[in-house]
């Protein structure tokens, strides 16, 4: 499995749109551990661009503080699980929370 994570300042950046970098995690889901982790510049923000380019790269899951509607379903026809309402952490321990379920989420920081 991969998740992809939007971050800015080597956090959660709360809008996916509006990030950095996003980094790719891949992870064994069997015993819960991070294989390997990188960090990459995505393309230009435009509509549609990320849920492509991320799925191209073999991303699974997307967690996100705060995500469009719009950009939810691109993401979710490209088979790519979305999760918002993510905390402000560090890439890691998102990942981490989220292979034991114990990831709290709250509200989309991104309403449209």
């Amino acid at each position: 499995m991969k998740i992809a994570i939007p971050v800015v300042n080597k956090q959660l950046c709360l809008h996916f749109g509006h990030c950095e970098q996003f980094a790719l995690i891949e992870v064994d889901e069997q015993t819960k551990t991070i294989i390997n982790q990188e960090l990459l510049i995505p393309p230009p923000h435009e509509p549609g661009v990320l849920p492509k380019w991320l799925a191209e790269l073999g991303a699974n899951v997307i967690i996100a503080g705060g995500m469009g509607s719009r950009a939810q379903s691109l993401f979710n026809m490209k088979g790519i699980k979305v999760i918002v309402g993510a905390p402000v952490n560090s890439p890691e321990k998102l990942v981490i929370d989220y292979l034991n379920n114990a990831l709290v989420t709250g509200v989309n920081t991104c309403d449209h």
